[in-house]
Formats: C-alpha cells, structure tokens, sequence
C-alpha cells in the first residue's frame, strides 16, 4: 500500500505543477494580447486602405506622413495637410471630431470662424461607412499605446454615434 501512496503523492503533485505552469501561462497570454484598445474591425480596414488611397493620400501622404514642413503656414496662409501617423496630432481628437471633420471639412462648429484650409468635404463624395472605414484605417496604422490613449478621449467625448 506504501507503493500506491507514494504513487497518488507523487500524481497529485505532477497535477499541482502543471495546472500552475497552465494557469500562469493562461495569464501571460492574456495580459500580451489585451492592450486595453478596442479592437479593430479588419474588414473596415480593408476598405478603408483603399478609400484612403484614393482620396486622402495625395495630400496626407501613402504612409500618413502627411505634408513635410505641416506645423507651419504655407504662402496661401494655411496650414499643409498634417499626418494621420503616429507623430501627427489625429489621434489627440475623437472619432467623433475626425468623423465631423471628414465629413463637413475644416468648418464651425468645430473650427473658428474664419479658418482657411485645403481640406474639403466629403459629404457628398464618401458615404458614412466609407468616413468610417477610413478612419479605422488610420488608426489600424498606430502603434497600441496611442491607440489605446486615442481609445480614451472617444470614451471621455462619448464616441461617435452613426447618424
């Protein structure tokens, strides 16, 4: 009977082991995988690449570097497209804002009054989901850490809500 004792130990010990190894590993895999972001929606990406491609990157650039010298007024008195990467200032505003602007274009309420810019409306070019997908697009391009700050001001600001 010593034998089996000595078995059943030696089994639940070997069990007591693995499911530690099993559960750490279980948390670690979780806790790489979740950057505290909303997820991206892969298909919207997918569209939105080309969307951009075709009507945002003659002027923000085909790798959102936007235009060089951007934080400075050009000889019409306005400001050159900005990026949509990282080291552009896209990610500082909501969804909701980038939506509007996008849109409507550089107007009131959401610029001043009397602010010049090249960017148009695409209202009547680009349907809602197509602003959308471009947008998620943009922000597919950004590392998770500015995704996931990004991700804040959307829940401080409400989101967007689709008209």
């Amino acid at each position: 009977m010593k034998t089996s004792n000595a078995t059943l130990q030696r089994t639940l010990l070997i069990l007591v082991v693995l499911s530690a190894v099993l559960l750490t590993i279980m948390f670690t895999a979780n806790k790489n995988t979740n950057d505290d972001t909303v997820p991206l929606d892969m298909q919207l990406v997918k569209q939105g690449e080309a969307i951009y491609g075709k009507h945002c990157a003659s002027c923000h650039g085909a790798n959102l570097e936007g235009q060089p010298d951007w934080k400075n007024r050009n000889e019409q008195d306005r400001l050159p497209a900005p990026p949509h990467d990282e080291t552009g200032h896209t990610w500082h505003h909501s969804d909701q804002l980038i939506f509007e602007l996008t849109k409507f274009g550089m107007v009131p309420p959401n610029i001043p009054e009397g602010y010049e810019s090249d960017m148009p409306a695409f209202e009547n070019l680009l349907s809602d989901e197509k602003i959308r997908a471009v947008i998620e697009f943009i922000k597919s391009r950004w590392p998770p850490e500015i995704r996931k700050m990004q991700s804040q001001r959307n829940a401080s600001s409400g989101d967007f809500e689709k008209p």
